[in-house]
């Protein structure tokens, strides 16, 4: 994650209680998460430090500028995005073109002790990995 938008330390806070993926065409997590999965989120160049249960898992598609609206209307606070107009709108902008959209709802927040991942085989800018087993990743 950006660590310039501070999302992973309103993540531990419980302030930020969804993670949204924006996509032009479908990308992983899309059918791959669901409730009761593990997710770990680090911020850009750092190691992993937390790790949160998945609640539930909305996915939207063929998503007009009308739509990106009304759902960045409805979950910006609890995607951290906060609340304000100003603030909403700019991710509007940013999103307004997408076609896909997740949102996960994240619970039980934790750190976790910090450990490094291997993104070799995933493309050294992904920004979500699924594994079925942790270790595969770990450094």
């Amino acid at each position: 994650m950006r660590k310039s938008w501070g999302l992973t330390k309103k993540i531990l806070s419980c302030e930020k209680t969804i993670e949204s993926r924006w996509y032009v065409n479908r990308y992983k997590p899309w059918g791959n998460i669901n409730r009761g999965d593990t997710v770990f989120f680090k911020d850009s160049g750092e190691p992993v430090k937390i790790k949160a249960k998945v609640d539930k898992v909305i996915q939207f598609e063929n998503l007009r500028p009308r739509k990106v609206k009304e759902i960045l209307n409805k979950y910006a606070q609890a995607d951290g995005l906060g609340v304000d107009r100003k603030n909403i709108d700019s991710y509007y902008r940013l999103f307004k073109n997408k076609k896909y959209c997740i949102l996960v709802f994240l619970k039980d927040p934790k750190e976790v002790k910090p450990f490094e991942i291997d993104k070799t085989g995933f493309g050294a800018m992904s920004s979500w990995i699924t594994v079925d087993n942790l270790d595969k990743i770990r450094v």
